[in-house]
């Protein structure tokens, strides 16, 4: 990808986000999609390789609207200042997780896992990590998952690395509150991310380091995987 050019024009629409700035440079925002667009299909067939589950889906599957849905916001910004790709075998409106990656100036990113997880749903994963708790740690307590991403609750999205969006603060409702590893039930998400810089997207050398990242994140999403794909 022309990383740098993706990040320009992404500067310029958070610096006039308004219908007539973009307008004057649409082509511009049409040159910089269609080069994103080429670089999550190749996103896609680096990561099928192991993870076969996603070798169907194309950049048309995975990317979003640039337009805002405003309806409910009090920004009425018109456009989002970001692109972003959520690879997901199940879709991308799935409770199934996926791999995202993120370009955004100053705040690039690769990760993947679960979001926003229903509570029936959530509290089947608490159950299955008390359950397995042994397999579990084993996955998010390897010193490469570590490294990695780090522990539940050290970090917030905008840090270099993380292990969960949000977070409880005590114990959820049923489960003890004097549990060992209380810090892996009190988590509302199970995802995982690592910061990039901006020049990372830039050519294509960057496939291999995301396969890395991907890779370590995988088993940890594959585990919660398996319990919400009893409700899909």
């Amino acid at each position: 990808m022309q990383a740098k050019r993706i990040l320009d024009f992404l500067c310029g629409i958070k610096e006039n986000n308004n219908r007539e700035w973009f307008t004057a440079h649409k082509d511009e925002y049409k040159a910089v999609r269609e080069d994103f667009e080429n670089g999550v299909n190749g996103a896609i067939l680096r990561i099928a390789e192991f993870d076969p589950s996603i070798k169907h889906l194309t950049a048309k599957d995975a990317t979003y609207r640039f337009y805002r849905d405003t309806r409910f916001s009090s920004d009425k910004s018109p456009y989002k200042t970001h692109l972003g790709a959520y690879i997901a075998a199940h879709g991308k409106k799935a409770f199934h997780g996926g791999y995202y990656i993120h370009l955004e100036p100053g705040h690039c990113l690769v990760s993947c896992g679960n979001y926003w997880l229903p509570t029936n749903i959530l509290t089947s994963c608490r159950n299955e990590i008390m359950a397995n708790i042994d397999q579990w740690r084993g996955i998010v307590e390897s010193e490469a998952f570590v490294d990695m991403f780090g522990r539940p609750g050290e970090n917030g999205w905008d840090d270099l690395k993380g292990f969960g969006i949000e977070h409880l603060k005590t114990a959820p409702s049923g489960f003890p509150r004097d549990y060992e590893f209380i810090q892996y039930l009190r988590m509302k998400d199970f995802c995982c991310w690592r910061a990039v810089a901006d020049s990372f997207f830039e050519g294509d050398k960057w496939l291999d380091e995301m396969c890395g990242i991907l890779k370590t994140g995988k088993p940890m999403m594959d585990f919660i995987n398996s319990v919400i794909d009893d409700y899909e």
